[in-house]
């Protein structure tokens, strides 16, 4: 079956949950124009998901994927917080701000028996996980439903384990990909290749529908993701100058600069590796930190900082997610 007729879309494009650059809003445009339309749930409150599955259904009939993300909820370790916050006080020191202010990261709330209580009123037909699955009787309530169940691999062997544990349809996420890897075997960013080294590999070893993503931002890259056994491919950064996007006035200036063609992958936002645009946060404490605190505390101890320097429009502190691939950035309706 293809994926098209397996997800019931006119066209094999399906876009990236982007969350914090995005609503219901850019889903709608792409499910409206025949791809695939996801909402990023993992920042969302229930109540906030369940409006914003609410208003996709009131805007369009078309099909629309809802994401999650699949982390361990992480302990909190004094010792850590306190290296970090250490690490950050000199860029404190230098613009004059209160390091001791405390603020809340945004939410970052892993899948659980409270979002498979909410999913089930609504009866998504299409979810999709970031960083694995959740627990398996979770999983199986989703599944009853007659629910599609997308995953992102960033291996061979995440691949394996995603069709062995009740994936339908697995994305292959290149080391090209904007925003968080969706590893979760293994930490050690050697392990995981470019998307056309993975695609391929990952196509001949399993026998589920291969969706490709990481750098794709043209139709021929499209048409060759598809010759290498895609049965799709997903796109994430040549949405986020789109009208249709969240995506703050600070993140569009980098994306439209020179900068936007120097990226990596970065713990130092979130404490999970992630590709953003090099900003002197990257530079000067990354891109690999080992005193960043688990995936998603190190955002709470950047808060003030972010907001200082957004205000003037300076985004050397904040995520500027982006894949390799800023080609296909534009300024146009999704």
């Amino acid at each position: 079956m293809t994926l098209t007729r397996l997800l019931g879309i006119e066209h094999p494009i399906v876009q990236a949950p982007m969350a914090g650059s995005q609503d219901a809003a850019l889903a709608i445009a792409v499910s409206s124009a025949g791809g695939l339309g996801s909402l990023p749930c993992a920042m969302l409150s229930l109540d906030a998901a369940r409006d914003e599955i609410a208003r996709i259904r009131s805007q369009t009939s078309r099909p629309f994927n809802v994401n999650f993300f699949c982390h361990d909820a992480p302990a909190e370790n004094t010792r850590r917080e306190t290296e970090w916050r250490r690490a950050l006080q000199p860029f404190f020191d230098e613009l004059g701000i209160d390091s001791t202010s405390t603020a809340t990261a945004p939410r970052r709330e892993p899948f659980s028996a409270a979002t498979v209580d909410m999913l089930e009123e609504l009866k998504p037909g299409i979810v999709s996980f970031h960083f694995g699955l959740p627990a398996r009787e979770l999983l199986t309530k989703v599944k009853s439903w007659g629910t599609t169940v997308l995953a992102t691999a960033t291996t061979v062997r995440e691949a394996d384990w995603l069709e062995a544990n009740g994936a339908d349809v697995i994305i292959a996420q290149g080391t090209e990909a904007g925003g968080h890897r969706g590893s979760f075997l293994s930490e050690d960013l050697t392990e995981q290749a470019g998307t056309f080294a993975l695609l391929p590999q990952i196509a001949a070893r399993v026998t589920l529908p291969v969706i490709a993503a990481g750098g794709i931002a043209s139709a021929s890259g499209v048409a060759a993701a598809m010759r290498l056994g895609a049965a799709g491919v997903q796109l994430g950064t040549s949405y986020l100058l789109c009208p249709e996007a969240n995506t703050s006035a600070t993140h569009r200036a980098a994306l439209k600069s020179d900068a936007a063609v120097h990226t990596a992958i970065t713990n130092v936002f979130t404490g999970r590796p992630a590709r953003g645009i090099v900003n002197r946060l990257v530079r000067e404490l990354g891109p690999i930190s080992e005193t960043a605190p688990q995936f998603p505390l190190a955002a709470s101890a950047l808060i003030a900082l972010r907001a200082h320097c957004e205000k003037s429009g300076n985004g050397e502190f904040s995520p500027l997610w982006a894949g390799q691939n800023v080609s296909g950035c534009a300024e146009i309706p999704a």
